[in-house]
């Protein structure tokens, strides 16, 4: 009886002792956890202040080259230096680094930096089809021959026309119907006023939001956006004036019209010309497996290059680096 009191005394002793093992590896593992929890939150803040930092860097860069173009006044072309993209570049290169001590192990050598500047003039205005509370017959006729071109539902271009006039009337406090929709500010959002998702994603490229009325570029929208823009002409026409543009750049709405010839009175519209206020700045840093792409919608009135939007969102560079790979 002693020798199995013993025994039993031993196992419990021994239970006792696993548990209170499992119990210091359970809270010694929680402190582990939370510590590296605590590191990571901080290096992920760290990175998003710094990956902030860079794309506002880049965004006050980009607003200094289209102030300084602004400077020598004139058109604008696809042929100035705000319209050469910036290719994916180490961060490290843009840096004034110590030639003695290099950026070799530094964080800089393994940050990517991207971007380019689109001119929204270059696409048709949503915003062109109301005019003072009422629909614009140029501007319905030009989405009316854009729709045509790229086939898509007439009833949905109806459809609007009518809801951005309530949209309008609403944001101006006129409007008459509680059911008004929201104006949309970004093309993503085209769907707020009646089109189709499939609808949306074919006008995306051709069209844009802008908060003002503003005419379409011939120096920098393609042949379908300019064929739809200025009546009477052909899509072929067009094309020949890009062509025409390509070689050189119009200085002046009479040499577009030079182009056209016969159809010249096509440009009196208002829906066309030559130079431009809007233009979208697009950055993009790589870090790792992190991507954060920021685009900002800005506004040059003269010198003076303003900021009117700003979005950013991260993505994962996996899939990226796995299609470039698969090229």
């Amino acid at each position: 009886m002693k020798t199995l009191r013993r025994n039993r005394q031993r196992g419990a002793a021994l239970l006792a002792a696993m548990l209170t093992v499992a119990l210091v590896a359970t809270l010694a593992t929680a402190g582990l956890w939370q510590q590296w929890r605590s590191v990571e939150v901080e290096a992920a803040e760290r990175a998003r202040a710094q990956a902030s930092w860079i794309l506002t860097g880049a965004l006050d860069w980009a607003r200094l080259i289209l102030r300084e173009d602004a400077r020598s006044g004139g058109a604008d072309h696809l042929a100035e230096p705000w319209a050469v993209p910036l290719e994916e570049a180490r961060l490290s290169t843009f840096l004034a680094a110590d030639r003695d001590a290099g950026t070799a192990g530094t964080d800089a050598e393994n940050v990517f930096l991207s971007g380019d500047i689109v001119d929204l003039q270059s696409r048709l205005n949503i915003n062109n089809l109301v005019e003072g509370g009422r629909i614009s017959a140029p501007g319905a006729q030009a989405f009316q021959r854009l729709f045509e071109l790229l086939g898509l539902p007439g009833n949905e271009l109806e459809t609007m026309v009518e809801n951005l006039r309530q949209a309008a009337d609403l944001a101006t406090d006129t409007a008459t119907s509680q059911q008004a929709p929201l104006m949309p500010q970004t093309t993503r959002q085209l769907g707020w006023i009646g089109l189709s998702p499939e609808t949306v994603a074919a006008l995306q490229p051709h069209v844009t939001v802008l908060p003002a009325r503003t005419p379409v570029n011939l120096n920098t929208a393609s042949a379908q956006v300019i064929y739809a823009a200025v009546p009477g002409i052909t899509l072929a026409e067009a094309q020949q004036l890009v062509a025409a543009r390509d070689a050189s750049p119009f200085r002046t709405l009479a040499d577009a019209a030079k182009v056209l010839e016969a159809r010249e009175q096509g440009l009196g519209t208002g829906l066309a010309g030559v130079a431009s206020r809007f233009f979208e700045i697009r950055g993009r840093l790589r870090l790792d497996q992190t991507v954060i792409e920021e685009r900002s919608l800005v506004r040059r009135d003269g010198l003076n290059v303003r900021t009117l939007q700003r979005e950013r969102a991260v993505l994962d560079a996996t899939p990226m680096a796995a299609q470039e790979l698969s090229r």
